[in-house]
């Protein structure tokens, strides 16, 4: 570490200050708490907390109990004062905070931030500018708000390999998932319930498409593997298209679905490592730990070499459960200001191939429709063995009428399989006369646990 980013620390007793970006739900609840808990802030910090600014986009705006004197529609300017030495970002979005984040990590100022799209698409940039000035950057509140699990990967299992990590990081699809579940309603009527409670946004697109737990992903594959993955790195896909006979289905296979977030070393066929990392609604026994996992709440399942199977499971979303996440790290922050030192920095040595999601081997559960007469069963099963799809289980339905003839229902369940082997052999079941319709195609996770 060279002279200019070496920091031996304040001196234990020295104010700490603090620029608060943002002031929305989670900007409000760190402000409030920190004026409320200040005496337990300080003893912690082993310094007064001082907020120096709040940087809000509408400074006329009614805001209950906040001094009208800190606030600034001036971001810029408020962290580049002296005596601010931590920047709490929380405003959300990315060209803005990108901006705002790396002009503080160039003046040296620690950062704690929410926002998980930003880490996820530029955490190598954001990780370079603190480096570059030894300052902290801190994003626990990033993945799973109060849930605790950026930390452990980046310092508890730092001494250990992760295989896999699999988590529920989206309250709004688990609420929705778990409620056609519970009550065998459809997905657009629970959509509308969840919006009605305020689960879901106006706008869900960002949750029910996958995006949010993308970005999520992103940041725990990085962590856990030790390389740098993005968003535009991780295959997505939502839950819109799950049916509440696709529930029925996985009932019916005692099992539930879940919109999983999935993180993976992968062994290639010449021993070489790489990596998966996808979001997509899957399968999941009941007998799984994240299959208990209910409402709006998260879970984050980790598989190590050493330290075995480990759960972390809580409130994953809203105000009070992220301003915890950012106090957390602000208080780690500010004790390095007071006391010297400096936090683990992005860790990117390993630095694995990233692989095509075709490459990337799974169960499935198939739902056919097919005609209803002998043959038609054997004739699949034999399809589906000369491309490589090894069959676990067939289950043959009662018959309804489609089209002009009588069809019976058809669900398959493979044992592991290559994600482009499953699509060609889609494609193929499709176009066979003797298929009526291709139901579904849903992924299985957990089968081993």
């Amino acid at each position: 570490m060279t002279e200019n980013t070496y920091n031996p620390g304040k001196g234990e007793g020295s104010p700490v200050g603090v620029a608060i970006l943002g002031l929305g739900t989670v900007g409000a609840q760190v402000l409030r708490l920190l004026q409320e808990r200040a005496e337990d802030f300080e003893r912690r910090v082993g310094g007064p907390i001082e907020v120096r600014g709040v940087a809000v986009s509408d400074k006329s705006k009614p805001r209950p109990g906040v001094d009208p004197e800190l606030l600034t529609d001036d971001a810029f300017t408020l962290i580049e004062r002296d005596d601010v030495d931590i920047v709490v970002e929380v405003i959300g979005g990315i060209d803005y905070p990108r901006r705002v984040v790396l002009e503080a990590l160039h003046a040296g100022k620690s950062v704690v931030t929410a926002n998980k799209a930003l880490v996820a698409a530029h955490g190598a940039e954001l990780s370079d500018a603190a480096d570059a000035t030894g300052a902290d950057l801190f994003f626990e509140a990033a993945v799973a708000a109060a849930i605790p699990v950026v930390g452990p990967l980046r310092r508890s299992l730092a001494g250990d390999q992760v295989n896999k990590v699999v988590g529920i990081v989206n309250g709004t699809t688990n609420f929705i998932l778990d409620a056609m579940d519970s009550t065998g309603a459809d997905y657009d009527e629970m959509l509308a319930e969840a919006t009605r409670l305020g689960y879901a946004e106006a706008d869900p697109t960002a949750d029910v498409e996958g995006h949010d737990a993308a970005s999520k992903a992103a940041i725990l594959s990085s962590l856990a593997f030790h390389t740098r993955v993005t968003s535009d790195d991780v295959h997505c896909e939502g839950i819109s298209s799950i049916t509440a006979e696709d529930i029925a289905a996985a009932n019916a296979a005692d099992c539930t679905i879940k919109l999983l977030a999935t993180c993976e070393r992968v062994i290639q066929e010449d021993g070489s490592e790489g990596i998966s990392t996808s979001v997509y609604p899957a399968f999941i026994p009941r007998r799984h730990p994240l299959a208990t996992v209910r409402e709006s709440f998260n879970a984050v399942f980790v598989e190590a070499d050493a330290a075995g199977r480990l759960m972390f499971y809580g409130n994953g979303a809203g105000g009070n459960p992220t301003a915890s996440a950012v106090l957390g790290d602000l208080v780690a922050a500010g004790r390095n200001k007071v006391f010297g030192g400096r936090a683990p920095g992005d860790s990117t040595y390993a630095d694995l191939p990233i692989l095509p999601f075709g490459e990337v081997e799974t169960r499935f559960h198939i739902d056919l429709e097919v005609d209803d007469r002998i043959g038609v069963l054997a004739d699949i099963s034999r399809r589906l063995a000369d491309n490589g799809i090894s069959l676990r289980t067939v289950r043959q339905e009662g018959g309804t009428r489609a089209h002009e003839g009588s069809a019976a229902r058809l669900v398959i369940i493979t044992h592991s399989a290559k994600e482009e082997q499953l699509q060609s052999c889609v494609e193929m079941l499709a176009s066979l006369d003797s298929v009526v319709k291709v139901n579904s195609v849903i992924r299985i996770e957990g089968m081993d646990v």
